[in-house]
């Protein structure tokens, strides 16, 4: 498949160093993990969010620290328990005697990166709290709406649902995610290093920014700019349909979904120094973006595993 020729992305030289030195840093943050770092700046230079879903221990949290170290945005952390209420997360009304009024007071949601830290041990009504704010980048308390700072990124980390203490994100909760990745476990010479170095968050805590917003917000509209072709938008519709009638899975993929692979193909084109996208990219996105978001019949297997039997089961035209 050809790749249409575009104007260039309006990225300029300063920002594609700058972002290159953050993935950098990230990198000698989380060790032996260059694939699923430039994931996470996949969702954030996409417009998206990240959920990183992995067994206790294994970096979850530590991707999310050093990002936003890394970042140079306002930052909020949330460790989500079984007793936070909605109001713990968006905010609260409270009577002000003085004024006679209700006063809003904010909720850590309104900050530039939120870390949604265990987001799955949390119950599903709290876990919704963070619905719209996702969705619409804004807040509705009371019936009054809120606008969320700019721009705005929530890094979800979760457990597998199977260990205890845990609740199943709802569907509505996890298509709000453009990617999830898992880190597991470091190779050998990873591991090696990482025991023999600093503890990582007082790395973390040494750590200089390296972008702002107005970085972000540019490398967000040069994503936009990046092409893709009409050939490349029926690959990607043909993995949708397939998706809805894939052996194993009971509710396909949809048009989000689509756009959503879109976005963040573009971004990861962008993040190689292309203008342009390729098939390679939809391919190398289609698990991370897609699986979540199927949903599998009792004995199909995991959802990684049917993302990937749909991706082989479209050939590139």
């Amino acid at each position: 498949m050809a790749a249409s020729p575009s104007a260039p992305a309006m990225l300029t030289d300063d920002l594609r160093a700058a972002l290159d030195r953050a993935q950098k840093q990230v990198n000698s943050l989380v060790l032996g993990k260059a694939h699923e770092v430039r994931l996470a700046f996949v969702a954030l230079l996409s417009g998206g969010h990240l959920l990183i879903e992995d067994l206790p221990g294994l970096g979850k949290t530590t991707l999310a620290h050093a990002l936003a170290a890394t970042l140079g945005l306002e930052f909020q952390r949330v460790q989500f328990t079984s007793d936070l209420l909605p109001a713990d997360v968006v905010g609260v009304s409270v009577f002000d005697p003085q004024t006679r009024r209700f006063e809003f007071h904010p909720g850590p949601v309104f900050t530039q990166v939120l870390l949604a830290d265990e987001i799955n041990r949390a119950p599903p009504r709290t876990q919704s709290a963070l619905l719209e704010s996702m969705a619409e980048h804004q807040v509705t308390v009371d019936g009054t709406t809120h606008a969320l700072p700019e721009p705005f990124f929530v890094i979800a980390t979760q457990n597998p649902v199977d260990l205890s203490g845990t609740y199943p994100l709802p569907d509505s909760q996890l298509d709000r995610f453009q990617l999830r990745l898992t880190l597991g476990y470091p190779g050998d010479a990873a591991e090696r290093d990482l025991l023999a170095g600093g503890d990582r968050r007082d790395l973390i805590a040494q750590t200089l920014p390296l972008l702002g917003s107005d970085d972000v917000i540019a490398a967000r509209r040069a994503v936009n700019a990046v092409h893709a072709s009409d050939a490349l938008i029926a690959y990607v519709q043909s993995l949708l349909a397939r998706s809805r009638r894939h052996p194993g899975v009971r509710v396909g993929l949809s048009p989000r979904a689509g756009l959503s692979l879109l976005h963040a193909a573009r971004a990861y084109a962008l993040l190689l120094g292309r203008t342009h996208v390729l098939p390679e990219d939809v391919q190398a996105l289609f698990a991370p973006v897609a699986a979540h978001r199927l949903v599998a019949d009792a004995n199909a297997g995991d959802d990684a595993t049917l993302a990937k039997s749909i991706l082989h089961a479209v050939p590139v035209d």
